[in-house]
């Protein structure tokens, strides 16, 4: 059988894959802490570099239960896009709350170079971009972290916070006791200091840094404004879709607030609960040194965070680079690759011979 194929056409039209699988061997090859600590250095490398990128708020479909979202960026040589949903009523029903795939592709020809799960790739990458901006926004010498909302993302999150900003304490608590005793469960390795806690007010006590990060798509009040004292730093990430939010909006008003992408933070970020000229900042100017991060001891930071696709180009881009060193992917057969460029059902009908 003749399938007439050349071979340099075959080779560029196979795509590298990471599966579930793969993506677990190479988070284990690497070790979980350390490959979040790397993709944060390219997360903030590629905030460097913002204005070089294409942006757009996600494209999302919104029903009465959840959101399906596409996030596209381009840096002008390689274009990535996120396919995410978001269902807060998955996991009563045997489901992911948050699953997710993306794609990376050469500008200059269209042709995609590398395809991959994103559900843990996101995980480690929303972990990493909240250290990431801790390191700017954080008070200096912060040791002490309450984690609020013990669900897929805390060990990502508690993790990360040790990793690099040097958190020895994280205070866990959740409305539903399995997921702190979970969590606790998975941290007992990892070398923090783990407590588990009954309420969000006993979490939050002596904390530096608080992360809040709930599921249910909904305006709600996981922080109310006397638990935030002076010098704190609120990492907010569970608010991440129009209608949703966790803190009390007198917090943010007594906040320095700092998001990724402003037109997707006013509509998605705490800041929804804001008017639209409520001044904020973009991480991205921090990081540049056009903005001023923290700049006091009694200084509130906020860091409204909603996930950006420039942090998942990054992630992608940082797991392409993995590839040659690990091996731990399969090549795919995903684009049709003619001997003639003009003869596609010549190459069919071919195919048969």
């Amino acid at each position: 059988m003749n399938m007439m194929v050349k071979p340099t056409a075959s080779k560029l039209a196979m795509v590298p894959f990471v599966s579930v699988d793969n993506m677990m061997r190479i988070v284990n090859t690497i070790g979980a802490a350390k490959m979040i600590a790397e993709i944060a250095d390219y997360i903030e490398a590629d905030f460097k570099r913002w204005p070089q990128f294409d942006k757009t708020p996600r494209v999302a479909a919104h029903s009465p239960d959840g959101v399906i979202e596409l996030m596209p960026t381009s840096d002008g040589e390689t274009y990535g896009f996120k396919y995410v949903n978001g269902h807060p009523a998955n996991m009563a029903r045997g489901f992911q709350t948050v699953t997710a795939f993306g794609m990376l592709a050469r500008v200059d020809n269209g042709y995609p170079v590398l395809l991959s799960e994103m559900t843990v790739l996101t995980a480690l990458r929303t972990a990493a971009t909240s250290a990431m901006a801790a390191k700017y926004l954080a008070p200096e010498n912060a040791r002490t972290m309450a984690m609020i909302g013990n669900g897929a993302q805390c060990e990502f999150q508690a993790l990360a916070f040790k990793e690099i900003i040097g958190i020895e304490t994280v205070r866990l608590f959740d409305i539903d006791p399995v997921a702190t005793q979970k969590a606790a469960r998975n941290l007992q390795s990892s070398g923090l200091n783990v407590v588990e806690c009954t309420s969000s007010q006993q979490a939050v006590a002596g904390a530096d840094i608080i992360t809040t990060c709930t599921a249910d798509k909904q305006y709600a009040t996981i922080l109310s404004d006397n638990m935030v004292g002076a010098g704190v730093h609120i990492n907010a990430i569970g608010g991440d879709c129009p209608g949703k939010t966790e803190l009390h909006r007198d917090i943010l008003l007594r906040s320095d607030i700092f998001v990724e992408y402003l037109p997707q933070s006013r509509i998605e970020g705490e800041i929804q609960q804001l008017h639209k000229d409520y001044p904020v900042t973009e991480l991205w100017q921090v990081i540049t040194g056009e903005a001023k991060g923290r700049s006091s001891d009694h200084q509130i930071t906020l860091f409204d965070s909603v996930g950006f696709a420039t942090e998942d180009f990054s992630a992608l881009r940082y797991i392409r680079d993995q590839l040659p060193r690990n091996g731990h992917f399969v090549e795919l057969d995903m684009l049709a690759d003619p001997d003639d460029p003009r003869d596609l059902f010549g190459m069919i009908e071919r195919a048969r011979e």
